[in-house]
């Protein structure tokens, strides 16, 4: 199987992957963000050579769609002769404001690097499958709490001295804690990690290895109990790269959301070139599906903000669509089954109220799942027989009931009431839910 058909790949530059709208290519900077003139070549690019869509994942990859072979290459040259340097290898990834917030405990970037240089030199990348990740997080305002990696390393201050906690297998709620180390030994207990995946072939992770390989790791000549050191400043908790964030000598950064992750080329190309005329230096891409603007004053941001709500683009983190994964879907994609995006906005519209940050709605326009592929609270799924219901569970999972695809917003419009109705004082959506029970969810949302 090639790289233009294998799932599951990672679709870079050099070996697109085929999607239901042709090939799709991911691409990440390694300066970790774009001057707004390059953002606007590459949306020029998106327009030449693919089918106009481009996408900021939610780990925080810039995404083209729509390729064909040809077309692909043709894009790499371009890219090439920009001269914009795009990661390749084991994704080694640090906050959006790395090196900006001033809340940071400590600035990932060199750590990061130096975990790079250390995989590249011991040849691992050609041994590790391609959803092998690493996370280096210094802390702060944006921190990768929400974001999946196999190793992650996340700063603290200890005695005055920073120190790295180092996890595996999950995001910053449910990684399993190794050590709390320096960041000489963190980085060569990084790459000790990385080591004993790779040597368990190309499909393995992190949560295959043993207590046993884990207990070796404890060796090392300087650590402590990860329960004992614990980041004091960011916390776990969930914040939306959306809003405006004060770097203090940077000036201030404007966070921007694609709704649900994707935007007409166009409408980027226009975004950018009015951050360029009011003089942003730099746009980073965010983890959360969003693109953070630098260099910006306080007027600049708010005429860029009414700017991007004009053009369509998600300015405030509470905005609905937050709380919305949904894929291309129909007509986009020859996969899907329903018009995921419409189904998408009119739920957004219609039931902002019930859309609170304990509740993940997924609109998936085949069992894929390619915009979440984990459990979400509510996933609506096209098929056959039109638009499928599963609750707690993914795309693949068989749906407990249907109803056709045009109509399925106003299903979920009856999930809504009958969650207004039921729902006690101070109760969050996902609990009232919880309440209700899967069969009385699909039974609402199977009424005319």
């Amino acid at each position: 199987m090639n790289a233009f058909s294998r799932r599951g790949a990672c679709p870079a530059l050099a070996a697109p992957m085929q999607t239901g709208d042709g090939l799709l290519v991911r691409l990440n900077p390694i300066t970790g963000g774009l001057w707004p003139k390059l953002l606007i070549v590459l949306g020029e690019s998106a327009l030449r050579h693919g089918n106009g869509i481009m996408e900021v994942t939610a780990r925080g990859s810039l995404q083209i769609r729509g390729l064909t072979p040809a077309s692909a290459r043709l894009l790499a040259t371009e890219v090439d002769a920009l001269g914009i340097a795009v990661r390749t290898g084991v994704p080694v990834e640090t906050g959006p404001l790395a090196g900006f917030d001033p809340q940071e405990v400590a600035d990932p970037r060199a750590l990061a690097e130096r975990i790079r240089k250390a995989i590249e030199d011991a040849g691992l990348a050609q041994r590790l499958g391609p959803k092998v990740s690493v996370i280096v997080d210094g802390g702060g305002r944006l921190t990768l709490d929400t974001v999946m990696a196999d190793v992650r390393l996340a700063a603290v201050r200890a005695n005055a001295r920073i120190q790295w906690n180092i996890s595996i297998a999950g995001d910053g709620q449910n990684a399993k804690p190794l050590v709390t180390v320096g960041e000489d030994a963190a980085r060569d207990i990084a790459v000790a990690i990385l080591r004993m995946i790779a040597e368990k072939g190309r499909e393995a992770h992190a949560r295959d290895l043993t207590e046993r390989q884990l207990r070796s790791l404890e060796s090392w000549h300087s650590f402590a109990p990860p329960s004992v050191l614990r980041r004091t400043e960011g916390g776990a908790t969930e914040r939306q790269p959306i809003g405006v964030f004060d770097l203090a000598a940077a000036g201030i950064a404007l966070g921007i959301g694609l709704p649900f992750g994707s935007m007409p080329a166009q409408k980027l190309i226009d975004l950018a070139q009015h951050a360029l005329t009011l003089g942003a230096t730099e746009i980073r891409l965010a983890p959360g599906r969003a693109l953070l603007f630098i260099g910006l004053s306080p007027t600049d941001c708010r005429s860029l903000q009414q700017a991007a709500a004009t053009l369509g683009f998600v300015t405030s983190p509470t905005d609905p669509r937050t709380r919305i994964a949904a894929c291309p879907g129909m007509p986009a994609c020859a996969s899907g089954r329903v018009a995921t995006r419409d189904i998408a906005e009119t739920i957004a519209a219609e039931n902002r109220d019930i859309l609170d940050s304990s509740l993940t709605l997924h609109i998936s326009g085949c069992a894929k799942g390619c915009a979440h592929p984990g459990p979400a609270t509510l996933t609506l799924v096209g098929g056959e027989n039109g638009a499928g219901l599963v609750v707690n569970g993914t795309a693949k999972a068989l749906p407990a009931g249907y109803r056709p695809g045009y109509d399925a917003a106003r299903g979920i419009g009856r999930v809504a009431a009958a969650l207004r109705s039921a729902r006690l004082r101070g109760e969050t959506a996902a609990a009232c839910l919880a309440r209700l029970g899967a069969a009385g969810i699909t039974e609402a949302y199977r009424q005319e």
